[in-house]
């Protein structure tokens, strides 16, 4: 469904993506993790049609995304930090949403119910909370059934009970042959929600593969244990080969 071919990008002389290759497929769900600078969010980005890639493209259902802004519309994206305007009203956000996408004809309003937005509808945007806002971006990013959900952080400033909703919600939509691409620091929710793992360190894709076989190939159980061992591996072959 995605086809990210040897993509770069540069910003002057920093390169934030450095021949990126892969290959992501509906109904899979990929974690998308790294460390702070190694390209993630320029990733999301070029993939979301935010950042131009200056080399390498970017093709959704085999075709190109540069110079077509309608791709966007098989996308779902929930940011790791909402910016809405700040005196709107929540229920006259989602009006807005549905105002411009006037061809969905019928949209996802299920964590809407499950999160009680209806009922503080009146609420203005500079009122909320940030766990209130990140329910808001959540619901924002399932309402148009979009094939494609990009989830930046989502469990992030929820509490308990939202995150189990969401967690329910996600692993739903990826039954229903979604793709999803999901970035996060907590590896237990990752663990739960993925299928696969992609790794970027540096710009440079360093893993892409099953979490399974990734467990299976570093002797790990879990999640974060399997993580940290693939790092220390990395870094060893990188120490070996300078």
């Amino acid at each position: 469904m995605i086809s990210v071919k040897n993509i770069e990008k540069k910003f002057g002389k920093l390169i934030a993506l450095d021949q990126v290759s892969l290959e992501m497929e509906a109904g899979k769900s990929y974690a998308l993790i790294g460390p702070n600078g190694s390209g993630k969010t320029t990733l999301i980005k070029s993939l979301l049609g935010l950042v131009v890639p200056s080399a390498g493209e970017i093709l959704i259902d085999g075709k190109t995304i540069l110079n077509d802004w309608k791709y966007r519309e098989k996308i779902g994206y929930m940011p790791q930090i909402g910016r809405y305007p700040e005196n709107m009203r929540i229920g006259q956000l989602f009006d807005m949403m549905k105002n411009i996408r006037q061809e969905v004809t019928k949209t996802d309003e299920e964590l809407l119910e499950a999160f009680k937005l209806y009922k503080i509808f009146d609420k203005r945007m500079h009122a909320l909370s940030g766990g209130t806002r990140q329910k808001v971006s959540a619901c924002l990013a399932f309402l148009f059934h979009a094939p494609i959900l990009i989830l930046d952080e989502p469990t992030a400033g929820l509490d308990p009970v939202a995150v189990e909703i969401l967690k329910e919600k996600v692993l739903h939509e990826k039954r229903m042959g979604k793709l999803l691409i999901i970035t996060s620091h907590i590896l237990s929710d990752l663990e739960e929600l993925s299928t696969e793992m992609v790794y970027l360190y540096e710009g440079r894709l360093q893993y892409h593969n099953s979490i399974a076989m990734l467990k299976e190939e570093t002797n790990e159980s879990r999640l974060n244990k399997a993580v940290a061992t693939l790092i220390k591996q990395k870094e060893l072959l990188a120490s070996v080969t300078e």
